[in-house]
């Protein structure tokens, strides 16, 4: 017969580790962060069983793009720091970047933080920097989910996730068919290596015995690895409103080597020229502290081109005074050309 408790003693879900006050007090620190990102078009957002949104009519005919997904393990320099209020902003690019990349405008997004033990006040500055990207992006936070599971996870330590959709009427998808010979590759600046090649990042990090507030450049290496991803959502979208885009990509794991061919024909190429940018300090630390090859780099990291952009030739010149105009860097990094047969499609000189 199974052993039982004694009859007197009683047990709550506190006493397995769940706090259900915890989570009731989380959910009410976070709803003024919510509340500054909503916009047109929410109808029921935080804390019900769902959230709905409608569909504003000025879409002719639209079609719905979504994205979801984390931020690897930068998650566990935020963790060795005590740093969270930006990791959420990373979470909110990564989803968004991704779903724009179709032409498609962020509406909503939602987020799933999940823990051992809740901290209120470490899930917080979470969700914090999480509203912080919405409102960079234009999107609202209208839910998410906040699981506390005791036993799974070390002490002080979380997963997050996150779930973005999109709109973008269907004449408008960017898909990548019309780039052609000659179009022109222009590169928006990273702000450092955004949410990618953290497990390499880590791996340098434990092996040169380097002190995360050590400087470099003036700048602690804590600062440069936990900059949040930029988010390049509204000088896009502002872009998109006078100039066909032929392609867009998302640079993030694969580097611009393995992203770029994901958004051009087969039969085409691109011609990135290595002297048009400076590559930022921590990649070539990073490729100093590793001796890694420059095909490692950049199939590994962004090397400081955070997103890519391809138009006309004709265009090029109104796309940089327009991205000018909304305080977007940007650089001219190549061009695209026929490829030839078993030819790499990205090739750097």
């Amino acid at each position: 017969m199974a052993n039982k408790l004694d009859s007197k003693k009683t047990i709550s879900y506190k006493d397995a580790g769940v706090d259900i006050l915890a989570g009731d007090e989380l959910v009410e620190r976070i709803k003024p962060f919510a509340k500054k990102t909503m916009r047109n078009g929410v109808l029921a957002g935080l804390g019900g069983f769902g959230s709905m949104f409608e569909i504003s009519q000025e879409y002719k005919n639209p079609v719905i793009v979504s994205g979801t997904d984390g931020v690897g393990t930068k998650l566990k320099l935020a963790f060795e720091t005590n740093r969270h209020e930006t990791i959420g902003q990373d979470l909110v690019a990564m989803c968004v970047n991704d779903i724009l990349v179709q032409g498609a405008e962020p509406l909503f997004f939602l987020d799933y933080f999940a823990c051992g033990k809740l901290s209120v006040r470490q899930a917080s500055d979470v969700i914090k920097g999480i509203a912080d990207g919405c409102q960079i992006a234009g999107c609202a936070l209208v839910g998410g989910e906040t699981a506390e599971m005791p036993g799974m996870y070390n002490e002080g330590e979380y997963d997050l996730a996150g779930f973005c959709v999109g709109i973008v009427d269907k004449q408008n998808i960017i898909d990548g068919s019309k780039v052609k010979k000659d179009d022109v590759i222009i590169g928006l600046p990273s702000s450092g290596p955004h949410s990618n090649g953290y497990s390499l990042i880590r791996h340098l990090i434990k092996e040169t015995k380097i002190n995360l507030d050590e400087s470099l450049n003036g700048n602690k290496f804590a600062d440069l690895l936990l900059e949040p991803t930029k988010i390049y959502v509204k000088p896009i979208l502002h872009l998109l409103k006078s100039i066909q885009v032929n392609a867009l990509a998302h640079i993030t794991g694969g580097g611009i080597t393995e992203n770029v061919p994901r958004v051009i024909p087969k039969d085409l190429a691109v011609q990135i020229n290595l002297s048009s940018w400076q590559i930022p300090k921590i990649f070539q630390w990073l490729q100093s502290a590793g001796n890694l090859s420059h095909e490692e780099m950049f199939k590994t990291f962004n090397c400081g081109i955070g997103m890519i952009i391809i138009v006309k030739q004709d265009d090029k010149d109104e796309v940089i005074k327009i991205l000018k105009e909304m305080d977007q860097d940007s650089v001219e990094l190549g061009m695209v050309t026929y490829r030839k047969n078993g030819d790499p499609q990205v090739n750097y000189h």
